[in-house]
């Protein structure tokens, strides 16, 4: 990320920690070294941090812009997605029109405003998205997004698809393939009832299927899985997932495997990954008649900002 995306990123943060009350404030902040900057949910309940629905309209605009800055145009469109498709949800749960606000908890670990490293992340229902920043060197990962319903069956917003990318080139990669390619990418008939690497603050890639390798792909397999892979590195600003890319090339393109469980019958629990040397991606659609989507991207050396963390500490300390 260019330091001019840091810079935007920084003051935005501190705009919305500029508009917030003293006790606001001390419920959106805390140390950088504080145990809870890797303990992280995309499950339902309560968050440590500062909810939308405690925050003033001003309040909630800035820190909706502060989700723009850290996921960049088409990133920040499906994070705020994942908040508008919770309201429906919870509509459709309910009966209720009038929800009694977004449950969506903000913090900021650290202080933005000095030259040591520090975090903001914002956590809830569906949406995980955790930002380490150390001098102008950023980390976006673990990043999470989920769609509950993954398409709505009725009401106004019928038809309504958050992840359908996720999933259509999911299935078209899968469906690409020859039958020997096939045999090989999916491992089990029977597809796990969540992502297998769950909300672990470390993600074990020894956890997930090994698969196809790329290597072992057709031409157009191969463009397929780029743009699958893209489609994750997309919730993050554009700078960022092109460097994400590179560093995919860099480690080797054929070494980087895709696997599948379950049926590729729609309306039936499916579920795949795809993981190479930096990172890891997870997608499973099971629950609720496999009208549930989760969804998560992991960098196998950077959650977290580890690696970017231990170089500035090398170079600062």
């Amino acid at each position: 990320m260019s330091s001019h995306d840091v810079h935007t990123m920084r003051q935005a943060v501190l705009r919305f920690l500029g508009s917030l009350d003293t006790e606001r404030r001390a419920a959106a902040t805390a140390a950088f070294g504080s145990p809870e900057r890797t303990e992280w949910s995309y499950l339902p309940g309560p968050r440590p941090g500062l909810p939308l629905a405690e925050m003033t309209s001003g309040q909630q605009e800035l820190a909706l812009a502060l989700l723009d800055a850290g996921c960049g145009v088409a990133g920040a469109r499906t994070a705020r997605g994942v908040i508008e498709l919770e309201r429906v949800r919870r509509r459709l749960a309910t009966g209720v029109d009038q929800i009694d606000g977004d449950r969506y908890w903000f913090r900021v670990f650290g202080d933005p405003g000095g030259a040591d490293p520090w975090t903001w992340r914002v956590n809830g229902h569906h949406l995980a998205v955790h930002i380490t920043v150390a001098g102008d060197a950023v980390a976006v990962t673990p990043s999470f997004l989920g769609a509950e319903p993954a398409m709505v069956l009725s009401g106004p917003q019928r038809g309504l698809r958050l992840l359908a990318e996720e999933e259509e080139l999911g299935r078209a990669l899968l469906a690409d393939l020859a039958p020997h390619q096939r045999s090989i990418a999916v491992t089990s008939k029977a597809a796990p009832d969540d992502v297998l690497t769950r909300n672990d603050p470390a993600a074990d890639p020894g956890l997930i299927p090994h698969g196809l390798p790329c290597a072992d792909m057709s031409t157009s397999s191969k463009e397929l899985l780029e743009r699958l892979i893209r489609r994750y590195f997309d919730r993050a600003p554009g700078w960022y997932g092109e460097t994400c890319w590179r560093d995919v090339l860099d480690a080797g393109l054929d070494k980087v495997t895709f696997a599948w469980m379950g049926s590729d019958e729609r309306g039936q629990g499916h579920y795949y990954c795809v993981a190479g040397p930096t990172f890891l991606l997870e997608y499973d659609n099971t629950q609720d008649d496999a009208n549930h989507i989760h969804s998560v991207w992991r960098d196998l050396r950077n959650d977290w900002g580890e690696d970017l963390l231990a170089r500035h500490y090398a170079e600062h300390h």
